[in-house]
């Protein structure tokens, strides 16, 4: 643990705000650019609608009373380190919702950090050897905690990820589009209770 959290400790001036990711990844869209290392019209394409639809999420994700009062709660004070890039399509759900539960408890500080730019902090933190995003990672340097991580998917939607791959040993085009159907009519309700579960873990 120890490592991992001095690996923390020696990038977390590079990570950004919310508000400064999402304004890069404008900023790069304008310029015909994608975030990360790789420049395909793929993955212009991939930021350009993940953009969008976290710009969506904003606007249409709310958190209901209890979860608002489970939220604020929690007095533990910690950072909310979450490693992610433009292009990705998971990312696009996610991060508005880590962002609003942030936003009500003074306790995380979020912020948020591009994964091809700084590949020793995602090695750190791999996903059954793969370098998948987003993934969170929740930390106090001073108590020398690391608390919980999450990512990349919530719950359900790892689990349909898990059930496809044994069953068709990859993901194909319409299972991607079955599992973006599945992210807009949970409506972000598997990645709050998820992300709310971990954080109460903590108080």
């Amino acid at each position: 643990m120890e490592s991992k959290l001095s690996i923390i400790k020696q990038y977390l001036s590079d990570a950004m705000s919310y508000s400064d990711y999402k304004n890069l990844v404008k900023q790069l869209l304008d310029e015909g650019k994608a975030t990360g290392h790789n420049q395909s019209e793929m993955y212009l394409n991939y930021s350009k609608l993940g953009f969008s639809r976290m710009k969506r999420w904003e606007k249409t994700f709310k958190l209901d009373q209890e979860q608002i009062q489970a939220i604020k709660s929690v007095s533990t004070p910690q950072t909310w380190l979450v490693i992610s890039e433009g292009w990705c399509g998971d990312a696009a759900p996610a991060l508005p919702i880590m962002k609003k539960i942030a936003e009500i408890n003074k306790n995380i500080d979020f912020k948020v950090i591009l994964r091809d730019d700084f590949p020793e902090v995602i090695e750190t933190f791999l996903t059954n050897g793969g370098k998948s995003i987003p993934k969170l990672v929740s930390f106090n340097l001073e108590k020398e905690a690391l608390y919980f991580t999450w990512g990349p998917r919530p719950s359900t939607a790892t689990q349909m990820v898990e059930d496809e791959k044994k069953k068709e040993g990859q993901l194909s085009a319409e299972f991607k589009e079955k599992l973006q159907y599945w992210y807009n009519t949970d409506k972000g309700k598997t990645t709050a209770s998820d992300l709310i579960d971990l954080l109460k873990s903590t108080a």
